[in-house]
């Protein structure tokens, strides 16, 4: 992930077209008029070997040709060309290209893949930044770039639109330019071959052009890329996000029930969740879920009252609210009391509130405050429908009179109709109050905030690396390598429940028979009715095949079963090896919820884990969550309650509900696991029991295969470093704790920022600053550890004192940093003691230079670099700044 040189593409000096035309309807000659009428104050050069000029403006042979360097070019000649003309474009200073050409692997054709390769080649020794190939090109309002074929213009707005498909740019194109909807940037990234999701997103999240992002997505090409970007930009702007391929065709058949239920379209999901994006699913829907969020509106919660006077509208809107996550509020004894004596009698005395259909302004506006201070209630819709005994307009004024006294009051409009409602509307657009044509539509538009609000809250989770205690992990290991030391890839249940047990996930004692009469003896020994298992690498699911026989009650009984189903297994899998039998006791627990937890490899995303209803029909249930690793107990709380089955497990009727901390606590262990063992591919817990007494896993499944990594690599999410958690001692011998920055820390880092002087706060900001805003705070609080780190110092008063930061390129080679000490503390020797620390840290990761650019007036930095070691040089063009750089 790199914004490097993406300078050149937002924000060029100047343009140049390879291969452009006079030749009408050309894709050469539509992105010349687009450029050239788009009204771009900088030059922009045309090159074609055979024209003399381009729309009256003098045309270049060659690029060798151009009289003048150009930040970004725009190429649309043929494929066999364009790794030359980019190795040119290069020579020339050239940082940007936008490659319009197909014909670079499109369908796995492996010429095409030679010649994207040949293309890269030739771009990385400049730098030289790629967008595409094959895509419609790029547009941005603002320098009034048009540097696409397009079919027109979008005006200027503050919504960046990124996506792979061309023909979706034009669709989107289309359909704002009829409602007037501006856009900042709208880029097609076509086959990504370098710019890619993850590159645009960390440009545009600290883009002051642009409030929001639209993504289209078709696939992702790097998981912990994309993560790391789409978690920066969804902390300080909201990200919407619609992704094509939701059936489940393509999701590849594997060995546990985990594999098969956890399909693609469900992990991208999930990944979208975690990182703080709202996923819709229909064009319209995105626009609409855009415009709501950039209103401003901001929930606490998801219980929605509704105002109207029209009683058919209100149960409109109820009755779109089943079957969302969310609710309609219970009015307060209060409320009730409190609209008694502003209403006529008649009025509904519940939720929705109904005003009755001749309700002036006065009234809307005395019921919506009441409603406001309700405890129960986290946003009101209000609902008009036109009379004639009422003007709709004036009671829109009245609604807006009321919210101006009430900013960021939580409230939707929706006025039904058209002629008689249209200035209603014009007017609440105008002043940013999000409005609806339907009751369905806005009661849609709350579930979107509800959404955005919980997802907001996952990307805040920072999960440790391990959520428990140790476990025996030498233990787990030792069963996983010694399966793979045996060329096997598929745990027996008997090696399975031991790693769990290791994990101290409660199993059922298990033992392994080799004979029908063995599996009696067993059984004798035991005592109790029993369950008797078939034992074998080669059966994965032991039901499909008859090797399992439930609450056998006797030794001859369980012996009978076992020369049965020998037989049956013989008949219906001759393949498999035998190795015996499982014999455990029936575990009798009536009121328990059959769960199934399990892990599976996803192509993109890496490991997941899933949860959900489990037993013999899982598959056709098909009740489960899914989420990305790593996992504390609140990212384990929110997967459960997605499921259906989780209103059976809070309890119904003569049921107790369920010990949802020991659930929670399997799911944190397995994402432990994960982490621990990187041989583990899949794994099934199926069925899972779990009552009021707590879980116990019945059955296991693991699937495992050689792996040289650490477990945590193949995380899309980096875990919260807890290994770099310590102490730092200064010079008068104070210790103060340090640890990695926490997304919590925000008010902790402005706090510092408050209380340094001025003259500190310009040092660490490179210029004066005079507040420290929200945004700029999330940036720096809210990391990934990825590629960026963060270490603060903290007292014993739990106040941040100290902060030391540093971000590293793609190839995590160079990395910048920024240090800032508390005023009252400078002195001490913490600010060296902070870049030591960093300086460790940047080492063990195998970067090779850390650099920063310093005011020349700060003089103390510049004493700690060269105490350090660093090299003192002179910076950018800016002759306050020197540049300082470390090889390590």
């Amino acid at each position: 992930m790199t914004t490097r040189n993406l300078d050149a593409l937002f924000h060029p000096s100047s343009i140049a077209l390879i291969g452009a035309s006079n030749r009408p309807g050309s894709v050469g000659s539509v992105i010349a008029r687009n450029l050239f009428e788009a009204g771009f104050d900088g030059p922009i050069l045309t090159v074609n070997p055979k024209e003399r000029a381009i729309r009256s403006s003098l045309n270049y042979a060659s690029v060798a040709d151009l009289p003048i360097p150009v930040d970004l070019a725009v190429i649309a000649t043929p494929p066999d060309a364009i790794p030359g003309v980019i190795a040119e474009l290069g020579a020339k200073g050239c940082r940007a290209a936008v490659v319009i050409t197909a014909g670079f692997g499109e369908g796995d054709k492996v010429e095409g893949r030679e010649l994207r390769q040949q293309m890269l080649d030739a771009a990385k020794p400049h730098l030289l930044r790629i967008v595409g190939p094959n895509c419609i090109g790029f547009i941005s309002t603002k320098p009034r770039i048009n540097a696409s074929f397009a079919h027109v213009m979008p005006k200027q707005g503050d919504v960046a639109f990124v996506t792979q498909s061309g023909a979706m740019a034009t669709a989107v194109l289309d359909w704002a330019h009829a409602r007037g909807f501006g856009f900042s940037h709208i880029a097609s990234l076509g086959d990504m071959a370098d710019v890619d999701f993850g590159d645009l997103l960390d440009y545009l999240a600290l883009d002051s052009q642009t409030k929001a992002i639209l993504l289209y997505v078709e696939s992702i090409t790097d998981a912990r890329k994309f993560m790391s970007a789409g978690r920066i930009a969804a902390r300080t702007k909201p990200v919407i996000v619609i992704k094509s391929g939701r059936s489940a065709a393509g999701a590849k058949a594997a060995l546990s029930h985990t594999g098969a239920l956890a399909g693609s379209d469900i992990v991208y999901d999930a990944a979208f969740r975690r990182a703080g994006m709202l996923r819709v699913y229909e064009l319209r829907e995105l626009f609409e879920a855009v415009t709501t969020l950039s209103s401003g509106l901001r929930l606490k919660g998801e219980r929605l009252s509704i105002l109207t006077n029209g009683g058919g509208a209100g149960v409109l809107a109820t009755d779109a609210l089943e079957g969302t996550p969310v609710q309609i509020a219970s009015l307060a004894p209060a409320t009730v009391e409190a609209l008694d004596k502003v209403l006529p009698s008649t009025w509904s005395r519940g939720n929705p509130v109904d005003i009755i259909g001749d309700a002036p302004g006065k009234r809307y506006a005395d019921s919506l405050s009441v409603l406001l201070s309700d405890p129960g209630s986290d946003a009101v819709l209000v609902l008009n429908c036109p009379t004639a005994v009422a003007d709709s307009t004036e009671v829109a004024d009245a609604v807006i009179n009321t919210l101006a006294q009430r900013p960021g009051a939580p409230v939707l409009t929706c006025w039904l109709g058209e002629t008689a409602v249209a200035e209603a509307r014009r007017r609440f657009a105008a002043k940013r109050i999000p409005t609806y044509e339907t009751p369905d539509e806005a009661v849609q538009a709350f579930v979107h905030l509800a959404s955005y609000r919980r997802n907001q809250t996952l990307l805040m989770e920072t999960p440790p690396a391990r959520g428990f205690e140790e476990p025996d992990r030498s233990k787990a290991r030792e069963i996983v390598q010694a399966a793979v030391a045996a060329g096997r890839t598929t745990l027996t249940e008997f090696e399975a429940k031991g790693v769990l047990a290791a994990y101290d996930i409660p199993v059922v004692a298990t033992r392994r028979a080799t004979s029908p009469e063995d599996a009696a003896r067993q059984a004798a020994e035991i005592g109790r009715p029993v369950a008797l298992k078939i034992l074998s690498h080669d059966i994965s699911h032991k039901t499909d095949v008859g090797g399992v026989r439930l609450d056998l009650r006797s030794p001859e009984a369980v012996e009978e079963a076992a020369r049965t189903m020998l037989e049956t297994v013989a008949q219906r899998r001759p393949d498999a090896r035998i190795e015996g039998f499982t014999v455990q006791e029936m575990i009798h627990r009536p009121q328990a919820q059959e769960l199934i937890v399990g892990i599976s490899n996803d192509a993109t995303f890496g490991p997941v884990i899933l949860f959900g209803e489990g037993g013999v029909a899982v598959e056709v249930i098909a009740d489960r969550a899914v989420a990305l690793p790593p996992l504390n107990r609140r990212l384990a709380r929110e997967m459960i309650e997605r499921t259906r089955v989780a209103k059976r497990l809070a309890g119904y009727r003569d049921r107790p509900p369920a010990d949802f901390e020991a659930i929670e606590a399997t799911l944190v262990k397995i994402s432990d696991l994960l982490g621990d063992i990187p041989e583990i591919t899949e794994l099934d817990i199926n069925p899972l029991l779990a009552d009021a007494s707590g879980v116990i896993a019945l059955d296991a499944r693991i699937v495992a295969h050689e792996s040289d990594g650490v477990g945590t690599r193949r995380f899309a999410i980096r875990p919260y470093p807890t290994r770099l958690v310590g102490r730092i001692t200064v010079s008068d011998g104070q210790s103060l704790e340090l640890r990695p920055i926490r997304p919590e820390d925000e008010p902790g880092l402005v706090e510092m920022v408050r209380r340094s002087a001025p003259a500190d706060v310009r040092m660490r900001f490179l210029g004066a600053l005079k507040d420290f805003p929200h945004l700029m705070a999330a940036r720096l609080s809210q990391i990934d550890y990825h590629r960026e780190m963060a270490l603060v110092a903290v007292n014993d008063e739990r106040e941040i004192v100290g902060a030391v930061h540093v971000i590293a390129d793609p190839d995590n080679e160079v990395a910048e940093y920024a240090i800032m000490v508390r005023s009252d503390q400078k002195g001490r020797g913490l600010g060296f003691g902070l870049m030591t620390q960093i300086l460790d840290y940047a080492r063990q990761q195998g970067m090779k230079k850390v650099y920063g650019d310093v005011l020349r007036e700060n003089q103390a930095m510049l004493r700690v670099a060269e105490d350090l070691g660093f090299t003192v040089r002179a910076g950018s063009d800016d002759p306050t700044l020197v540049r300082v750089d470390l090889d390590l």
